[in-house]
């Protein structure tokens, strides 16, 4: 797993170079609170599986051409909890296309079952991952924006397994005749 924080020219350049050609990315937000419209957005963060890249915005890094990433209908963004993150990114006037919502495909796979659909649970059960999000609590509005490294761990581990996640549940959703209602559920949030 190839982590990397794009911080100057060069670096967002070469962090643009390899998921532009990507079929699907995992994507995350980190944010300083539950509500677009009061809160910040800290970060853009995004997966093919294997690189993993941070873009910074709290540090003064613009999303610029990340947005035609998520923008590019031929890519599949893969989000869990799409539409909190997809507020964050309207309210930053970011238009999003091609959304697979990991959270609503683990709620129509799961529905009846009183299973929790959270990112740490739905991990856990697919690849027996166990997510650290003690993290969390540091990004409010009195964090100074500056990304150490472990949190950079924590905001990319949210990201890496989003692609492998919706490879499972679509089989799932194949298997079980439950593809045509995610749709029409996932439809729901773009």
């Amino acid at each position: 797993m190839e982590i990397f924080v794009a911080r100057t020219d060069n670096e967002i350049e070469h962090a643009l170079a390899r998921i532009r050609n990507a079929d699907a990315l995992g994507c995350d937000t980190e944010t300083s609170g539950l509500s677009a419209k009061y809160g910040r957005l800290f970060s853009i963060q995004f997966s093919d599986g294997d690189f993993n890249v941070l873009v910074p915005l709290s540090e003064g890094v613009s999303i610029g051409t990340y947005a035609e990433i998520l923008a590019d209908e031929r890519i599949v963004k893969i989000f869990h909890n799409a539409k909190f993150d997809l507020d964050f990114l309207r309210e930053a006037g970011v238009k999003v296309h091609n959304v697979f919502d990991t959270m609503i495909a683990e709620k129509v796979l799961t529905r009846g079952a009183n299973q929790s659909a959270s990112l740490a649970e739905t991990l856990y059960r697919y690849f027996a991952v166990d997510l650290d999000k003690s993290q969390r609590a540091k990004f409010n509005r009195k964090w100074d924006g500056i990304w150490t490294e472990e949190l950079v761990n924590y905001a990319l581990s949210d990201v890496v397994y989003l692609p492998g996640l919706m490879n499972e549940q679509k089989k799932w959703l194949d298997r079980l005749g439950l593809a045509e209602e995610f749709s029409v559920q996932n439809s729901r949030i773009t």
